[in-house]
């Protein structure tokens, strides 16, 4: 039985699996502090939804970090010159590692919220990452995620003066995106709030084509749910 009230960082993106992260945290009886990034981005259409979010579930406090992995490149959700992938027919079920992973992002990500968590006394950090609907990201696996924990109990002050042991919570990670939208339903987030497209249209639409709307799409239908947010035609 978990105590209530206990800090966590919880790191949201703004998407579905990050908002049922943090109702799942909330849930479990965590004071939650949800961490955000511009990262440089192409839009910044995922932090708006990020602060509805956050705001509509009531998390401690909320923060959106400037960082700016566009200096590097290497991704399509960073370098405009790298076009995003549209409906490709290996989605899901690829061997090849997608335009759309971000080089060492949950690496950096992660080591931000460490970075918080030991400042705020917590010992509970919390990502939405997932390796069964996934595009092939090798930072979404759980391999990554122990090895991380198994790095912040050793380069922290507060684990090695043995103040706490840091867990990293993946709640979602082996979940269908169809149960993630069902358990983020019951737990009540809003999914009109949340974005996904990683290439939406002036008007902040979502295109329905690239990996991300295709799998959200494709979740929304196995949960018998009609996705709330805008597509453009």
């Amino acid at each position: 039985m978990l105590e209530k009230n206990k800090k966590a960082v919880v790191l949201l993106s703004g998407g579905l699996d990050s908002a049922t992260t943090l109702a799942i945290a909330r849930t479990e009886g965590f004071q939650c502090y949800a961490l955000t990034f511009r990262y440089g981005q192409r839009h910044q259409r995922e932090i708006e939804a990020a602060k509805k979010i956050a705001h509509s579930l009531a998390v401690a406090e909320h923060r959106i970090i400037d960082i700016d992995l566009a200096q590097f490149g290497g991704s399509a959700l960073t370098d405009p010159n790298i076009k995003v992938p549209k409906d490709r027919a290996e989605l899901g079920n690829s061997a090849r590692i997608p335009a759309t992973y971000v080089p060492a992002r949950n690496t950096i990500f992660l080591s931000y919220a460490l970075a918080w968590a030991e400042v705020l006394g917590a010992f509970d950090i919390f990502i939405g990452v997932n390796q069964t609907d996934y595009s092939g990201y090798p930072d979404s696996r759980a391999e990554f995620i122990s090895a991380f924990e198994k790095t912040a109990n050793l380069a922290t002050a507060a684990a090695v003066e043995g103040k706490g042991r840091y867990r990293i919570h993946t709640p979602v990670i082996n979940m269908t995106k169809g149960e993630i939208i069902l358990t983020g339903t019951k737990f009540s987030v809003d999914f009109s709030l949340t974005h996904s497209c990683y290439d939406p249209d002036e008007q902040g639409r979502s295109c329905g084509r690239c990996d991300s709307c295709r799998l959200r799409l494709k979740g929304f239908a196995e949960a018998g749910l009609k996705d709330p947010v805008e597509y453009a035609k």
